[in-house]
């Protein structure tokens, strides 16, 4: 699949998975809460973009959607990148001011979709 870039939006009961960006000179929506994921580094799978860190509206880019268990959640390590990660309630995220626009939209489309079917575990 050719694409640019990868994100996900992961909850853990009416909360998702957030990360604040750094605030270097020339980085996109620095000091803002988005979602895990970034850029296509070489020949990297979206799943490897989006799993292991932290996407251009013009381009081809994948999201994701799921589900984290609260164990899963005591054992997230971001890497890095970021200045931390948070699990932040999902309408806080939603309708924070100071999240990235883009990525407020897609997880509230899939918090839309799979919010309605509450985790029942896997």
């Amino acid at each position: 699949m050719d694409f640019t870039g990868a994100k996900a939006a992961f909850f853990c009961g009416t909360a998702v998975l957030t990360c604040l960006r750094d605030e270097k000179p020339g980085l996109r929506w620095p000091g803002l809460w988005d979602l895990p994921g970034g850029g296509r580094e070489g020949q990297e799978s979206a799943e490897g973009r989006v799993f292991p860190s932290m996407v251009e509206a013009a381009r081809e880019s994948v999201f994701f959607g799921g589900w984290l268990a609260p164990d899963e959640v005591a054992g997230i390590r971001f890497g890095d990148e970021g200045q931390g990660w948070e699990m932040m309630p999902v309408e806080g995220f939603l309708g924070h001011s100071g999240a990235v626009p883009e990525m407020q939209r897609r997880a509230g489309i899939v918090w839309a979709e799979m919010g309605a079917r509450a985790w029942a575990g896997f």
